[in-house]
């Protein structure tokens, strides 16, 4: 699956999610006009398909409110903390902190370049104990 997003401020969208998120381009392409386009490797691709109460319940998990538009973009990282300052330093705004959830992952929330609304998640296995009450009865990655 390739995700196609355009962006007005190219060059920044570029530099956050090639530089700061640290996703290798794979190609880059320029054509008449002005037409840029660069191909970043996100790795694996899955496609979540949520209803509206799902939705809500992982807005409030992650957030404490509703707050994702339709679309989210969720990337796993190895150390969700270390990569949140880091985006946030590139200019991505804050919505949530790292918050552990109920699905054992450390998930922040931003609002990034090209108007990406972005979840950046770790997946936490056995590195924290437990959070205090009922989880989903399925576990979402996102």
């Amino acid at each position: 699956m390739r995700l196609v997003v355009e962006a007005d401020d190219f060059d920044a969208a570029l530099a956050f999610y090639r530089d700061a998120l640290g996703l290798p381009e794979e190609a880059a392409y320029s054509g008449d006009g002005g037409a840029r386009v660069a191909i970043l490797d996100a790795g694996r691709a899955t496609l979540e398909i949520a209803n509206p109460q799902q939705k809500r319940m992982i807005d409030d998990v992650e957030v404490g409110r509703p707050v994702a538009p339709r679309i989210r973009v969720a990337f796993e990282v190895a150390d969700g903390r270390a990569v949140t300052d880091r985006l946030v330093d590139a200019g991505a705004i804050p919505v949530a902190p790292p918050t552990v959830t109920p699905w054992r992952s450390l998930n922040s929330r931003l609002d990034a370049p090209a108007d990406l609304h972005i979840t950046v998640f770790q997946e936490l296995a056995d590195e924290l104990p437990e959070p205090d009450g009922p989880g989903p009865t399925t576990a979402p990655h996102s």
